[in-house]
Formats: C-alpha cells, sequence, structure tokens
C-alpha cells in the first residue's frame, strides 16, 4: 500500500516556517510515499520540495499544489504547472485549474473558526460537477464536528472524499494520511487512488494553532508590520479602534 498525504504547507506559506530538510526527514521515517505540497497562493514551496527530493534520490513524490484563495473561500489545485492567482472568483479559479488538467480540491468545507477561509457552501453546490474531491476531514480541525459537517456535505453533493492534513509544522506530518492502492502520479491515477483510499485519521494538535499565531506574529514583526499587530491586540482585548 502507498502513503499519501495531502494539503501540507512549508516555510513557503504565511503562516509555516517549515523546513524543506525537516520535512523530508519527517517524510522518510512515517513512510509518505507521495505528498501534496499546497501552500498559500504559491507552488514554489512544491517545486523546491519537489527538486530537494530529487535531489536526494528519494522514494517521495511530491504533487504540485496551491491553496488558492478565492473570493468566495480557499481552494486547492493539485498537477499545477503554473501559479494560480488569488483574489479571482470561485469560477475563474476553478477555469484556471482546470486549464491546467489539474484536480479541484475543497478543503475544509466547514470550520467554524476559519469561517473567512471556508469557500461558502453554495458555491460548492454550484460547482459540484467541476470539483473533483472535497475533505471529509481536516487535520486542523479543532472540533470532531467540523468533520461530521464536512462529511454531511460531501455526501449532500455526491463528492469524492479525502483527508486532508493541513500540516503546517513539523508535529503534523505523518497524522493524517490515505492508503492507496494505486501510484498517484496524474490527475486521473490520483481519481482512482482515492477512490478505494482507505483514511488515517487523528485528532487536531492544538498546540499546531498556537505555533501558526506565533509564525505569523514573527513575520509580522520582520516585515515591521507594528500597525496590524496593534490592531491583532485590538481585537483580542475587545477594546475600540
Amino acid at each position: 500500500m502507498i502513503r499519501l498525504e495531502t494539503h501540507c504547507h512549508t516555510k513557503y506559506s504565511k503562516d509555516s516556517m517549515l523546513p524543506l530538510s525537516m520535512l523530508y526527514l519527517k517524510c522518510r521515517v512515517y513512510h509518505i510515499d507521495w505528498i501534496a505540497i499546497t501552500e498559500h497562493n504559491n507552488i514554489q514551496g512544491a517545486i523546491e520540495f519537489k527538486k530537494y527530493c530529487i535531489k536526494k534520490k528519494a522514494s517521495i513524490h511530491v504533487i504540485i499544489g496551491e491553496e488558492i484563495m478565492t473570493s468566495q473561500g480557499e481552494i486547492i489545485g493539485l498537477f499545477l504547472h503554473e501559479t494560480v492567482p488569488a483574489g479571482l472568483s470561485c469560477n475563474e479559479t476553478i477555469d484556471l485549474i482546470k486549464k491546467q488538467n489539474g484536480i479541484v480540491y475543497v478543503p475544509h468545507p466547514y470550520d467554524e473558526k476559519r469561517s473567512k477561509t471556508v469557500l461558502e457552501e453554495e458555491y460548492i453546490k454550484n460547482n459540484a460537477h467541476r470539483i473533483d474531491c472535497i475533505e471529509c476531514y481536516n487535520g486542523r480541525n479543532i472540533s470532531e464536528s467540523y468533520g461530521f459537517k464536512q462529511n454531511d456535505i460531501a455526501d449532500k453533493y455526491g463528492l469524492t472524499k479525502v483527508i486532508g492534513s493541513d500540516a503546517h509544522t513539523i508535529c503534523e506530518i505523518g497524522r493524517n494520511y490515505m492508503l492507496v492502492d494505486c501510484v498517484p502520479d496524474n490527475p486521473e491515477h490520483f481519481m482512482n487512488a482515492i477512490e478505494n483510499a482507505t483514511f488515517h485519521k487523528k485528532k487536531c494538535l492544538k498546540l499546531s494553532h498556537k505555533i501558526t499565531k506565533l509564525v505569523k506574529l514573527i513575520r509580522m514583526i520582520k516585515k515591521g508590520n507594528f500597525n496590524e499587530i496593534y490592531r491583532i491586540i485590538n481585537r483580542r482585548i475587545g477594546k475600540p479602534m
């Protein structure tokens, strides 16, 4: 059986500082055979990790992906050759993924804690015929109830289910993956693989969300974005702006 882990981030995402070397070592330790790197609004991390694995002559294979922020929420594209710009509509984003013969993958279709990034259900319904797969479980779900709701949404629109690691930190790699019986080396084979996948799920590591917040803070400090830090602090303590 082949271990396939999808929806992973590295230092090329704004909310992760995971170095490629550590990601590589964790994949080796946990016997991850195929991994989809899906940075926020870029494919650079996936390209660089693929180069890294080739240089190491490792049996770790990388799917080039991107988690794209549309005007209606996030959509993942897999097997991409070019970056899909952020900020477009859901329909435009799907068009650009399909133009590259990529996989349209909906991440965390329900999550109260990340409501600003969840693709609105209206757009899932309207584009069900063009969506290839949807997460029925996300490794960063704070509540188990989110996974139940995600599963219901997948069933409602007859969509192929996957589980997404959504790993941003080293401790999350290798916890949520799929066991598949065929090599997911292109979009067609990927779809064949996930149709009969066995899901390996573990509960969210709440510490990972705290690490992500710290990473964002560090990056804002490095950029000298102190006005944004001030606004965040004021929101947290409930003071008027």
